[in-house]
């Protein structure tokens, strides 16, 4: 069972990671005219990193406590990127009849995050060797 400790945790990064992503998806949106949307990518893409660069400090050091890793990774990142808009924005693409845009947001969405979590993961790793 999980602590009241680590729900808080969990629920306040997770207030602070959605405010972080509507504020900067907005602001990616409004400032790049755009077919694709580059804002979810972009936050998607930032988050990616970040929790690849976070679990290498996680592995790699005792810096963080149980309720911090739970705080920033769980709670902030996992608040922060976002799996749903990207899908339902992908629909709409699709529904819309942008069949090649939604073929490069998924493409996208699922080969660059999973590179940014790479680059994130080596960076951290690299960062807790020096």
């Amino acid at each position: 069972m999980m602590s009241w400790q680590t729900i808080l945790a969990i629920g306040s990064g997770g207030f602070i990671g959605a405010v972080l992503r509507v504020y900067l998806n907005g602001l990616i949106s409004h400032k790049i005219p755009h077919d694709l949307p580059y804002g979810t990518l972009g936050v998607n893409l930032l988050g990616s990193f970040l929790m690849g660069l976070l679990m290498a400090y996680f592995m790699y050091t005792n810096f963080f406590s149980l309720h911090a890793k739970s705080f920033l990774s769980t709670g902030m990142l996992g608040a922060f990127t976002t799996y749903s808009t990207f899908a339902f924005e992908s629909l709409l693409l699709l529904q819309g009849g942008h069949l090649l845009l939604a073929a490069f947001n998924v493409s996208l969405n699922a080969v660059g995050t999973i590179v940014m979590a790479g680059f994130g993961f080596y960076a951290g790793k690299y960062l807790t060797h020096s």
